[in-house]
């Protein structure tokens, strides 16, 4: 499924194809905790869908997960 999102990082509109459902998308939007509603969907995908932030934007602001800072 197509989902657009404004990053409030950039202020720029993204478009990603992400692997949900419409019932899965209700689900999340009736409250259920969105890992819950799209466990098969990866967390960067789903940080995307919550906020906005792609995750190019995600890892340039705090780096990839499990990445130690240089010394």
């Amino acid at each position: 499924m197509l989902i657009t999102k404004t990053s409030p990082i950039s202020g720029k509109q993204h478009t990603m194809e992400i692997p949900v459902t419409q019932q899965q998308i209700d689900a999340w939007e009736r409250g259920e905790l969105i890992h819950k509603a799209m466990p098969e969907v990866p967390a960067e995908l789903r940080e995307f869908i919550l906020s906005g932030i792609t995750p190019e934007e995600w890892n340039d602001l705090f780096g990839r997960i499990g990445e130690e800072e240089e010394a």
